[in-house]
């Protein structure tokens, strides 16, 4: 009974430590997102175009490992059809739509602040819809990580907020957290890479038909793009976005979902936030300041105690003695 235990206590280990590597993983390769698109941004494309152009292409790349990975059961898709659809239309197209048109609006900080509240409405979700009433701790680190994010993305100084922009950040917000909780959900049966690929699939699609009735503008442009003074073809970035930033992101955070849950895989991809500021340095120039490197080590220390609060039980709550005296003899 002790070697059982001790080898579950193993394994759990195990899975945690790969499902905070593939959650890394995902929070670097979506952090490099933001400095590519913003030089093909300044090269002449628009916002939806790159952002169409990175789905599409992650699309193309997964949806023959996807196929392959269901096996032949497509009862799985048939099964997950509206799972697959609220993936693609929310957590993937919804999500970065809103987002563009909350910095349309609002300072690029303040939209990503309300973005990355995402993780305390996942939390707020569980609570409520599935009764994990969060731990102290959870709580806690929530609340040292938010601090930290408001310092790294640097709010402070005064930022002038616009009601409209504050209703797309909340939307791009919903749609991470969307992304959060369908990404850790083990009880579908569909693997991982096939609801990635179904989820990119139908934001490409959704994106595409937006442009086709103008409804986004989608403008494309052949000149080079600039990274710290290297000049680089217009398709390198646009397939690093599309290959790393897209495929090899939304995979390792689905796969780091369900090794970590939902609540703490949201908060460890706040780290995104780190290596978004890590990539803007390296190729666009635009250095941290130190409040913001501050922030960074809140952020970390928000979900180390996040991580304690997994591990705690849960506070639990005893029936009052009205309660224990109406229920039937066992």
């Amino acid at each position: 009974m002790t070697s059982l235990t001790h080898d579950t206590a193993v394994v759990a280990r195990s899975r945690t430590g790969a499902g905070l590597g593939f959650a890394l993983v995902s929070a670097t390769t979506f952090g490099l997102s933001g400095a590519l698109a913003r030089g093909l941004l300044d090269s002449g494309w628009s916002a939806p175009a790159a952002v169409t152009a990175r789905i599409v292409i992650a699309a193309v790349v997964l949806v023959v490992p996807g196929v392959l990975a269901l096996r032949g059961r497509w009862h799985l898709l048939r099964t997950n059809a509206g799972l697959v659809a609220a993936y693609g239309v929310a957590a993937v197209a919804g999500a970065q739509l809103c987002y563009f048109y909350a910095v349309s609006y609002l300072q690029v900080g303040v939209a990503l602040l309300i973005e990355y509240t995402a993780p305390v409405a996942v939390v707020v979700w569980l609570w409520l819809r599935h009764g994990h009433r969060p731990h102290r701790l959870t709580v806690l680190g929530a609340a040292i990580a938010a601090a930290g994010l408001v310092l790294v993305l640097d709010v402070l100084s005064g930022a002038d907020l616009d009601a409209v922009g504050v209703a797309w950040g909340l939307g791009a917000m919903l749609g991470a957290a969307t992304y959060f909780v369908i990404s850790a959900d083990e009880d579908n049966g569909l693997p991982g890479i096939s609801l990635a690929a179904g989820g990119l699939v139908v934001g490409g699609t959704v994106l595409g038909v937006a442009g086709l009735l103008g409804v986004l503008p989608m403008r494309v442009s052949a000149a080079r793009v600039s990274y710290q003074g290297v000049e680089v073809a217009w398709w390198v970035p646009v397939l690093a976005l599309g290959l790393v930033a897209a495929a090899v992101a939304y995979v390792t955070g689905i796969a780091a979902g369900r090794r970590l849950g939902s609540r703490l895989a949201s908060f460890v991809a706040l780290t995104e936030v780190l290596m978004a500021l890590v990539f803007a340095w390296l190729l666009l120039g635009e250095l941290p300041r130190p409040v913001q490197l501050a922030g960074g080590l809140l952020v970390l220390a928000g979900v180390v105690v996040v991580k304690l609060g997994e591990g705690a039980p849960s506070p639990v709550v005893e029936p009052l003695p009205e309660e224990v005296s109406a229920r039937p003899a066992a």
